[in-house]
């Protein structure tokens, strides 16, 4: 390092420098692996409340089949997906998940209950830490830790072992996981670690591998509720804006009554699982010209994911308009406002004891709300009553000496009253007061969408996800936004993801031009140029004085990306006689970025290409061909060296840098 006369302290990139002029080829039929031929597709909605899978056979693909019903279930819950719960052993090792989990953990003795780990609702962990890798953990009901990836990955292994026994019970005979094509959900809005984080946890669980990637899909959850919405047809979805009859029922039915109706016309033809996909675009979307817009809203239970979407005619290709967005407002938000409602009533000290020192019992206490929340509906009159678990009432009074009644005698909360059947009886008001704070982020959040200049003239607002059933949601969207498109919300609309996801599985290149989420470039040396260039970032080397840590752009954040479109630039050694070439990838969340030593400019990949041992002879300037191609919910980069076509490749990676 004696040669460096210079201030800059390299990052330690060894020299590439761009070959003028640099060019992009729009190349779209580059290296197109050969379509491998699969039997069944199977998509897996891994939700964070709740999870379920579909699968459909890519020799009838207009059939959608959706999972078994399962054992287990919850009174006024609907019961196509299970609870995504899952319980080890004290050993550590997988022993139940969903329904199954949840249970078995209830009826076991405190005493032993507190050695065993159960997990629910992980699945925002992802979206919630920032700095996400394989090492991430995920604490259990009685706070002990346990590596997320190990999780996932056993969550993952049960779907997968779940529907290959299903389809080896249809077949008749064992059905060979080479033979499916995986799809995993994710929302649009998670950031690449976490996408990536969930096709690792898939290769753990055996469902594909890094040699074989093309066997799993990462789908965005909104992209697939858009694929399944263009299918329907009149009858299969209900028009919160239409005036006239609604599958048969007067608006003046409310929004609430007509939705059970509706509900129970499907479930009447719902003895088989299987829902018939008509291959023609569905009435709604004969209605949609070229270049109309549509916006799909899917609130889940932990995230709501917005994406705008534009026809392309003839085939109804999708075209992302506007980068998705959104946030963690799913339905949780709803449970949280009714956790903070008890430690007002009841004490937050005592609530934090009641958690760890009897979780089973306060899994009870949120299954008994989560049926009574989905009873809160906008012109609901009577009282809604959650029962108390025994033992709740019991630590109560061992904790404070005085009875449950008496502390919500003492409470200044008016809506909330002690029935003497020993429940809390809460009266609409105080319902709606929970759903409040989210919904009205929900609102705030389309309203700032809509205010975009990309989002001007949309046509039809989809309501789709678990919480979308809600009607206090159906109602704020449908009256802050009634005016300026249409309010749609398909049937059964907690499993439009599942079978949208299966359908993309089908036709994986539906979706033909994305935003991509993050800028991409690489690190280079500029001449340096006085003036121009901050003289800390000088670098001299073998007399020629570089600028160093320059950021050179691939693609920005939010620009359209067509799929399996490739970038190319040119580069060249800055040191000729340089025969190993080392080319850093770097990502940011911003649109302009003009050296990787910027805030926020996160190292993703690097490209390794060693030349030794190849012909001397080379041109002065060897020219090395970089090569970014985007498009699916990965990213593939590649160098060649074009002299002696020597190429390394390599898939952009969040969780290792």
């Amino acid at each position: 390092t004696s040669a460096y006369s210079s201030p800059a302290k390299s990052l330690g990139d060894p020299g590439i420098t761009p070959l003028s002029p640099s060019h992009i080829v729009k190349d779209s039929d580059a290296d197109d692996a050969v379509e491998q031929l699969f039997l069944v597709v199977v998509a897996i909605d891994f939700g964070t409340t709740s999870s379920g899978y579909a699968y459909s056979f890519t020799k009838e693909p207009e059939c959608i089949h959706v999972m078994r019903r399962w054992e287990g279930g919850d009174p006024g819950v609907s019961n196509q997906k299970t609870p995504t719960t899952i319980l080890l052993t004290p050993e550590r090792k997988f022993h139940s998940f969903g329904y199954a989990a949840r249970d078995f953990y209830h009826d076991l003795d405190p005493t032993e209950s507190k050695h065993w780990l159960y997990f629910e609702k992980f699945k925002m962990k992802l979206h919630t830490t920032g700095n996400l890798t394989m090492e991430t953990e995920l604490t259990a009901a009685n706070g002990k830790k346990v590596k997320a990836l190990e999780i996932f990955a056993y969550a993952l292994q049960f779907f997968k072992e779940q529907a290959l026994k299903e389809l080896s019970d249809q077949g008749g005979s064992d059905f060979e996981n080479t033979e499916v094509r995986w799809v995993i959900t994710v929302p649009a809005i998670w950031k690449q670690p976490a996408k990536q984080f969930m096709r690792q946890a898939a290769y753990k669980a055996g469902m594909a591998s890094p040699e074989n990637p093309e066997q799993l899909i990462i789908a965005l959850e909104p992209e697939a509720a858009s694929i399944y919405c263009r299918k329907l047809r009149l009858h299969q979805m209900i028009d919160l804006s239409s005036r006239a009859p609604v599958n048969g029922y007067s608006p003046s039915d409310t929004i609430g009554t007509g939705f059970t109706q509706a509900k129970e016309h499907v479930r009447r033809n719902r003895q088989s699982r299987t829902f018939m996909v008509e291959n023609v675009i569905g009435e709604i979307w004969s209605e949609l010209e070229e270049g109309d817009r549509y916006i799909v809203v899917d609130s889940g239970g932990g995230t709501v994911d917005m994406t705008v979407h534009q026809i392309r005619l003839p085939e109804g290709h999708l075209k992302e308009l506007y980068k998705a967005t959104g946030g963690p407002y799913g339905s949780l938000g709803v449970d949280y406002e009714f956790e903070k409602l008890l430690c007002k009533i009841f004490g937050e000290d005592f609530i934090e004891q009641f958690k760890i020192k009897r979780p089973a019992a306060w899994v009870d206490l949120m299954i008994a709300f989560e049926s009574r929340k989905r009873a809160a509906a906008p012109d609901r009159t009577n009282p809604l009553n959650i029962t108390l678990p025994f033992s709740f009432i019991d630590y109560y009074k061992k904790f404070r000496g005085h009875s449950v009644e008496h502390a919500l005698r003492k409470s200044n909360v008016d809506f909330v009253k002690w029935s003497s059947q020993g429940m809390l009886r809460m009266s609409p008001d105080a319902m709606n007061a929970l759903f409040k704070p989210t919904i009205d982020q929900i609102v705030q959040h389309l309203s700032d969408v809509f205010d975009k200049p990309e989002v001007t003239n949309v046509k039809f607002l989809f309501l789709v996800g678990g919480f979308a059933e809600s009607p206090l949601l159906q109602q704020a969207v449908q009256s802050a936004f009634g005016s300026r498109c249409r309010v749609i919300i398909p049937q059964d609309v907690g499993l439009t993801i599942l079978k949208g996801a299966v359908l993309f599985g089908l036709d994986p290149a539906v979706i033909k031009v994305r935003r991509s989420p993050l800028t991409y470039g690489v690190g280079v040396l500029n001449r340096f140029v006085e003036g121009k260039h901050p003289p800390e970032k000088l670098l001299i080397k073998d007399g020629t004085r570089w600028c160093t840590d320059v950021f050179d752009k691939f693609i920005s954040a939010d620009q359209s990306v067509a799929l399996g479109e490739t970038v190319t630039r040119s580069y060249t050694p800055a040191k000729p006689s340089q025969l190993v070439i080392v080319i850093n990838i770097y990502s940011s969340e911003q649109d302009n970025v003009g050296f990787i030593t910027e805030a926020g400019v996160k190292k993703c990949g690097t490209l390794r290409l060693d030349l030794t041992g190849t012909d001397a002879s080379v041109p002065n300037r060897r020219e090395i061909k970089t090569l970014m191609q985007f498009g699916d919910t990965e990213i593939k980069a590649m160098a060649i060296d074009v002299a002696t076509s020597k190429s390394v490749k390599v898939g952009i990676d969040f969780l290792n840098y």
